[in-house]
């Protein structure tokens, strides 16, 4: 059984199951990741794609430059985990699957 910080509990208030396995999963819930590419100028002037290649850039940035600002080479990890998770997610659903299937 894991356990949640109160900080976490807190923000988990409210959600579904499904809801917080993909906030452990991604650092936000699939509704929140749709919302954030599909208002992105990237994915509207470049496509899915592209905004996968910049999110692969930032991980690739995280990894060059390492904890900062107090951060902890954990969290720095925990983000990159996130961040790939994200991008992932983003190819299956905007990349490998046609347009007409993504407003199901």
């Amino acid at each position: 059984m894991q356990t949640t910080s109160p900080a976490l509990r807190a923000l988990f208030e409210g959600l579904s199951d499904q809801e917080i396995k993909q906030f452990r999963m991604y650092g936000c819930t699939e509704a929140q990741m749709r919302e954030a590419v599909e208002e992105s100028l990237t994915y509207r002037f470049s496509g899915a794609a592209m905004y996968v290649a910049s999110m692969l850039s930032d991980a690739q940035e995280m990894v060059n430059h390492g904890p900062y600002d107090g951060d902890t080479l954990a969290n720095i990890l925990e983000d990159q985990r996130q961040l790939l998770n994200r991008a992932k997610w983003i190819l299956s659903t905007y990349v490998m699957q046609p347009r007409e299937n993504i407003d199901e």
